[in-house]
């Protein structure tokens, strides 16, 4: 679903990613996980275009975007959802005004169609219906990342992008965005690149794991994969004073489990 090779990224002289390699399959959920300051969102807004790279070439659903036309990149745009850090949700619109902004940008539908695609992303997100005429100032936390992330989902994307999606939320809030964000794979068949430091999420519903660290992914694999791999910082994530002391035995993480490639491998 995507491929990143010798990604260089940098800021004038400041170097953040170099000759960076990544893969994501179809139908996982990848934790990308790293210091702070490391690159992840970095990263995550180069594979969106929001970002130039120096160097490297990345490939999105098999296709370069460097080698697209306007209306093919449009296109391709369309199969992605992305909900970025803290929701980002447009303050002067509504919850539905907010999900229907992709619809506007990219389609030309009647409003009542748009209506109610819109009241459908918020029911299949766990919004009342209620919540389409609120404005983000009058929801929680837990509303906006539910909101943002029917928004990400407007245009039924293959392929979504999660910036810390359980950031700012309590135990129980995020325990349950996990469960969603699990559910709505299972249900759509998304693929899930999710940038996170959240070691439960890692956990409970990630198949893979993606380490950053030394301005390249060091490290890819399951749960047991990190718990194994000789890294100070790796070991001291995965094993200590906040990690969980026993890895979960049921465990989708198992490399067994990873879903198949699709035909065009990524």
């Amino acid at each position: 679903m995507l491929s990143a090779r010798d990604v260089t990224v940098g800021f004038g002289s400041k170097i953040v990613l170099d000759k960076l390699n990544l893969d994501i399959y179809r139908g996982e959920i990848l934790g990308f996980v790293g210091a702070s300051g490391a690159g992840k969102s970095v990263l995550m807004r180069t594979v969106l275009r929001l970002l130039p790279r120096q160097s490297g070439q990345i490939k999105i659903l098999g296709q370069d975007f460097d080698e697209l036309n306007e209306q093919q990149r449009n296109s391709l745009d369309m199969r992605l959802g992305v909900l970025f850090q803290q929701g980002a949700l447009f303050s002067s619109l509504t919850v539905k005004e907010n999900i229907q902004v992709p619809m506007r940008e990219y389609l030309d539908l009647p409003t009542s169609l748009m209506d109610e695609l819109a009241h459908l992303k918020i029911r299949l997100v766990g919004l009342a219906a209620d919540a389409a005429d609120k404005y983000p100032s009058e929801l929680s936390g837990g509303m906006i990342k539910r909101a943002a992330l029917a928004r990400a989902l407007a245009l039924d994307p293959e392929l979504v992008f999660l910036d810390e999606p359980t950031s700012g939320l309590d135990p129980i809030g995020a325990a349950e965005f996990d469960e969603l964000i699990a559910k709505l794979r299972d249900t759509l068949g998304l693929t899930v690149y999710m940038v996170t430091h959240d070691l439960d999420s890692l956990f409970s519903v990630c198949d893979r794991i993606a380490v950053l660290g030394k301005k390249r992914v060091m490290v890819e694999g399951t749960v047991e994969d990190m718990l194994a791999y000789d890294d100070p910082w790796v070991q001291a994530y995965f094993k200590g004073k906040r990690a969980r002391s026993i890895v979960p035995q049921d465990s989708h993480t198992a490399a067994h489990d990873r879903p198949a490639q699709d035909s065009r491998g990524k």
